[in-house]
């Protein structure tokens, strides 16, 4: 018996990884420090730590999708698995996002603070990461939502479709558009990660199952039955 293709054991794991990444992912974006270069330089350990933690987060969740694509692999369609597996590539991206953002910003700050988070520190590497992270982590989420949204999961879909989309925006179009001095980047990155993160912990409640629109028929047609029955 291999323990690790068990479906007990795969539910067990995208449950915890789901109860934990959430909740850590969100304390992560509230205590993310000021983005301006000159508070980086002068923060610096603290930027490079509290970017370390959401980059683990972000590991922990992607290892929770994982789960809940061995869990739905049997009982979804391949544009079901496809939405999930866009959700999982995107985590991923933004994980390289986030350790870029983490290494890259506090070297700069030291030697030119006035460029960190302009269009003038934008580079082709740092620009692909960026870019491939902003199209597939909003894309991937919101087709995650409509996916859970057609196995009866709509609360669960629009919170993890509303929180990575408004969470993508904060960090990038908000941040370069209001500038690294604006608190309004930080307002939208909490306001879309904390339902982000409740989306999270209510799929890892799921365990990753998906109940199948066939069956939530039957269910509702039997119950119809029943009542009219009695």
């Amino acid at each position: 018996m291999n323990l690790v293709t068990e479906p007990t054991f795969v539910r067990s794991v995208t449950r915890l990884a789901g109860f934990v990444g959430g909740p850590l992912f969100l304390l992560t974006v509230i205590a993310h420090p000021a983005r301006d270069g000159h508070d980086i330089a002068a923060n610096a350990s603290w930027y490079i730590f509290t970017h370390t933690m959401e980059a683990i987060s972000l590991l922990i969740l992607t290892v929770g999708l994982a789960g809940v694509l061995a869990s739905a692999a049997r009982r979804l369609s391949s544009g079901g698995l496809a939405a999930i597996l866009t959700a999982l590539v995107g985590t991923m991206l933004w994980f390289g996002l986030i350790v870029y953002d983490g290494s890259h910003n506090p070297a700069t700050a030291m030697y030119a603070p006035e460029r960190v988070h302009t269009s003038a520190d934008v580079d082709f590497e740092g620009g692909t990461i960026v870019l491939a992270a902003n199209i597939l982590f909003p894309l991937g989420y919101v087709l995650i939502a409509a996916l859970l949204a057609r196995h009866g999961q709509r609360w669960t879909g629009l919170l993890l479709g509303f929180g990575g989309v408004v969470y993508a925006l904060g960090g990038t179009v908000s941040l370069f558009g209001f500038g690294p001095h604006s608190t309004i980047t930080s307002i939208v990155e909490i306001a879309g990660a904390a339902p982000f993160a409740l989306g999270h912990v209510l799929l890892a409640r799921a365990g990753g199952r998906f109940r199948s629109p066939a069956h939530d028929a039957y269910r509702s047609e039997s119950d119809g039955l029943s009542l009219a029955q009695g």
